[in-house]
Parts: structure tokens; sequence; C-alpha cells
């Protein structure tokens, strides 16, 4: 690792947030504990609670939506922000973004583990392996889907096909160009990023995240996903 003192890349850190005020100052604290992290953005997406100040309490700058856009539109406001702080020359940045979410807490700590191998140059896009989960979801369709979905565009099967907990460098940044609305973001950037033939790894990681279960809620959620994901499948089929 070089030190600090050599680091040419600033490494930000955009965390979208919605009704997250319960745990996004947890995140942000774990964050501002890694030396490594220049800089924290929390990207409020329209939240109606104490998201926004939070946030800010515990040390994060905050962007805040008038109206709730979705996760792939909340990162592209961080996004816009750290390409026109750190351009890069042209249309890319000399950044390294972090992407987080909000619900992690205390666990957000192990994002160390994700930045390495980036500052590193080994590869240009780490994704987050989580461990098994605690409670049962629903019935795996989701998951094969985009897993599947993944080796038929990529060619590689990926163990966490949906995970949203990831580091990307500068080309990985231009490959994908902007984040897709909705849902899909994740299956979306892992397509981009692999069509240009840049590396990715999935990292083991100890973090925790809020589970959906098998309830009505955590039906109606993967529903959403699935959709999200079976639309940036077809999108992708027309841009082979």
């Amino acid at each position: 690792m070089l030190p600090e003192a050599e680091r040419t890349h600033r490494v930000i850190a955009l965390v979208p947030a919605f009704n997250a005020a319960a745990t996004v100052g947890a995140t942000v604290t774990a964050l501002k504990a890694i030396a490594k992290i220049d800089d924290i953005i929390v990207i409020d997406d329209g939240s109606n609670d104490s998201t926004d100040a939070e946030a800010a309490k515990a040390g994060a700058r905050v962007i805040r939506l008038s109206q709730n856009r979705g996760k792939g539109e909340a990162l592209n406001a961080g996004l816009d922000e750290v390409l026109k702080e750190n351009a890069g020359g042209g249309t890319g940045t000399n950044a390294i973004v972090a992407l987080v979410d909000s619900d992690l807490g205390s666990s957000a700590v192990e994002f160390e583990k994700l930045i390495d191998p980036v500052l590193k140059n080994q590869v240009d896009m780490t994704i987050a392996r989580f461990p098994k989960a605690l409670r049962k979801g629903g019935f795996g369709l989701l998951k094969r889907t985009a897993r599947n979905g993944l080796k038929l565009f990529t060619g590689i099967e990926f163990d966490s096909p949906l995970s949203g907990q990831r580091v990307l460098n500068g080309r990985a940044i231009e490959a994908i160009s902007s984040f897709e609305s909705g849902w899909g973001v994740e299956v979306g950037m892992t397509i981009d990023v692999c069509r240009k033939g840049l590396r990715v790894r999935e990292v083991p990681v100890q973090m925790k995240h809020n589970e959906t279960g098998r309830d009505l809620a955590g039906f109606q959620h993967r529903g959403q996903q699935f959709m999200g994901v079976i639309r940036v499948f077809a999108k992708r089929l027309m841009t082979r």
C-alpha cells in the first residue's frame, strides 16, 4: 500500500439514503474511521425524516434531493459532484468511488477490504460478498435470475450479483457512464464494467444490513427488484 502522502487518487464514499435517520449516522461514523476515505457524501433521496441532519452531524457532506428518485438517481447526483470536483481529463475522474448503503451501520468499516485492491490497482471494481443471511428471505428466484443473466452477459458467475457495496476506479466509472434509474443498478453496473474488459473481484466481508423477510413487504421489495433486473437485462440485450 502506498503511504498516504504518495496517494494520487482520492477515495470518496457515496451513501444514498432514504428515511435512514436510524442508521446513517453510524454508517458515516464507521466510514470516517477508515483513513483511506477522503470524503463522504450522503445523498438524501427526498427523506421525510432527519436523515440529512443525522448524516451531517456524523460528519458527512449532504446533498438533499427535493423528492425521492430512487437509488440510481441518488447515486448519479453524487457522481456528478465527484466528477465536478475530481476531473481526470475528458469526462473521466481520478477519484476512487465507494458505493455504500446507508443501513450498514458500524459494519461499514469493512469497506477497507474493498478499497485496498482498487487502490493497489489489482482490480477496477470490487464487490462485497456478504456472509450467509441470518434471516430467510425469498425463494432465491431473484438471485438466481441475476446470477444466470450476468453469466450470460459476462461469462462470469458471481456469488453476490445483487450486492450494492462496491468500489470503482476511474476506468470503471467511465465504463458505466451513469447509474440505472430504478432497480437494477447493480446488474447494469456489472455488465457495463465487464463489457469493457475491466477487472472485477468479489471480496468476502462481514457486513450487516437490513434484510427483507418472507412477509408482504419483503415480497413486494423483491418483486420490484426482479422487474428492475429484467428491465436492465432487456436493455443490455438491445445494445450487445
